[in-house]
């Protein structure tokens, strides 16, 4: 694994599955609400073919996703996805596929809507980093790009992935739903791979990622959390004086450099206090703290909860809400 590839030292320390539940075949006019997500589950969407008129009811916005759009929902924010038509929606029937997958079908012959809709579920404490560092909603465009140098856009990539998920939507092979997981996985890397390589690179740690002057940073802290950083190092890996380094950070994260350090720092933690052979001490030592009492403060801070607390939390047990 290269250094720079901040995306898969960042999915070292967060682990994420993939889950498609709904595809929906409607025909205008057709609506679909969606409540408030679990801490650890990111809600997704995929228009395979049609459009649809996504509503964040939040923030009071409204955006027209066409074919090849991925919406995902990193803080599982409530949400509506409509036709736009503005009339009576057109019931709807389920059918539960073999594959563990819903078909929700409507009897409209009108404007014709493919939508894959499922969930990614994040290990806690994970979901806090997910939602600290990653916009409220992204929306990503696959595309059938075609690149001067050989190598195949993110957004192309994407293309190829979703293509391969509605196959094996329509479908019903053995395998089906095992295949469907395993390519709803990939679809959150490529999401943030597409995302981080855009023109306009979301806020948060995409736009730090795709910043070409501060991603050697990103870049380095991903790789080796535990090295004990200090801001003229980080600085001089992005060509930069402290102070301007300091000021580009702020504006694009929201915090400081040393901030993600901590907040890296203490999923890792979590990661490896969840391993029972291995001391406190030996993980505050393994994450960068040389003073274990320094290590307990940060990360009772963090987290809500003492190193042995959390240990003793049963695995898929979740942290305290922020």
């Amino acid at each position: 694994m290269s250094e720079v590839d901040w995306l898969s030292h960042l999915l070292q320390i967060i682990t994420v599955t993939g889950q498609l539940e709904v595809r929906c075949a409607y025909g205008a006019p057709w609506r679909l609400a969606w409540g408030r997500a679990a801490a650890n589950e990111i809600p997704y969407h995929v228009i395979v073919k049609g459009r649809a008129i996504f509503e964040d009811p939040e923030t009071r916005t409204a955006r027209e996703l066409v074919s090849g759009d991925i919406v995902l929902l990193p803080h599982g924010a409530a949400h509506v996805l409509h036709d736009g038509s503005g009339q009576t929606p057109i019931p709807t029937q389920q059918h539960r596929g073999s594959a563990g997958w819903m078909l929700s079908e409507n009897d409209s012959n009108g404007e014709q809507l493919d939508l894959l809709c499922g969930r990614f579920f994040i290990m806690p404490p994970h979901d806090r980093l997910i939602r600290t560092y990653l916009p409220t909603s992204l929306v990503t465009r696959a595309m059938n790009d075609h690149a001067d140098d050989n190598i195949e856009p993110a957004s192309s990539q994407l293309a190829s992935l979703v293509g391969l998920m509605r196959m094996e939507a329509a479908g019903d092979r053995a395998g089906g739903r095992a295949v469907l997981n395993a390519l709803s996985s990939a679809l959150f890397t490529l999401v943030l791979r597409a995302a981080s390589e855009s023109e306009k690179a979301p806020e948060g740690l995409l736009a730090l990622a795709g910043h070409p002057r501060l991603a050697p940073a990103i870049a380095a802290m991903l790789a080796d959390p535990a090295r004990p950083w200090k801001l003229p190092d980080l600085a001089d890996l992005c060509g930069m004086s402290r102070a301007t380094f300091m000021r580009h950070f702020q504006d694009r994260l929201g915090c400081s450099a040393l901030d993600l350090l901590t907040d890296l720092r203490i999923s890792l933690a979590a990661n490896e206090l969840k391993k029972p052979a291995i001391s406190t001490e030996a993980v505050a030592e393994a994450v960068g703290y040389q003073s274990v009492s320094a290590f307990r403060r940060v990360f009772a801070e963090r987290m809500g909860m003492t190193p042995g607390e959390w240990r003793r939390q049963p695995h898929s047990g979740g942290t305290r809400a922020d």
